[in-house]
């Protein structure tokens, strides 16, 4: 698969995963091509804990839809209409989930380019994170990164140690296939923001205000 094809075909999967197993052949990849990611410093901050223990999945699905409750509470009316009709997580429906961490004190104690920018080394695991999605993209494969869970819980059910921050847990897996347009768009929550509203030269827009009358 092209490259361009891969960034827009990717999507955050949670419905479609098949139950099979990942090929190891493939897990191993697509792994590579998130250990090959650019890193501050080169102090390649991540690891990734495998996780297909369907106890331990269980448990964290249960805390997923506590979260996905409180979440709920805070809406009304047809936010919470369309929320109910979200599906957030692919946690049972995945084999296999894989939490990708950071770890802060790697490449200490002085990590070259992270003096004045604290999060750089937040921003390498992304990158990887990034590459891990692409790379499963093209291997046909689905991602879908769960995000409604408190940082606390998911770092004691997988035993990390302190300091070590979990940044996302992914649910991958064979798909049925990948919907063509996003889940939040096809259920009405967001729309995709044109490029050209993004694009800025130079320097931030500055807001256009009415001229008092002269």
């Amino acid at each position: 698969m092209e490259l361009y094809d891969a960034i827009h075909r990717r999507r955050d999967v949670r419905a479609q995963f098949t139950g099979e197993p990942v090929p190891a052949d493939a897990l191993h990849r697509i792994l590579d091509a998130a250990h090959a990611a650019p890193s501050v410093g080169y102090s390649q901050p991540w690891d990734f804990v495998l996780v297909r223990d369907a106890a331990v999945r269980r448990r964290f699905h249960r805390h997923v839809q506590a979260e996905r409750a409180t979440f709920a509470a805070t809406l009304d009316g047809a936010a919470a209409e369309r929320f109910a009709r979200i599906k957030i997580d692919g946690v049972l429906e995945s084999t296999l989930s894989i939490v990708v961490t950071y770890d802060p004190e790697r490449g200490g104690p002085a990590v070259l380019g992270r003096h004045s920018i604290a999060d750089a080394g937040l921003y390498s695991v992304c990158l990887a994170i990034q590459n891990l999605w692409l790379a499963a993209t093209a291997e046909g494969l689905g991602v879908g990164w769960v995000s409604f869970y408190r940082e606390p819980f998911l770092a004691e059910l997988l035993g990390v140690p302190a300091g070590i921050r979990p940044v996302a847990w992914l649910c991958v897996g064979p798909v049925t296939h990948l919907e063509t347009v996003p889940d939040l768009e096809r259920h009405g929550w967001r729309r995709r923001r044109p490029l050209a509203e993004a694009v800025h030269h130079d320097r931030w827009p500055q807001r256009v205000t009415d001229r008092p009358n002269s």
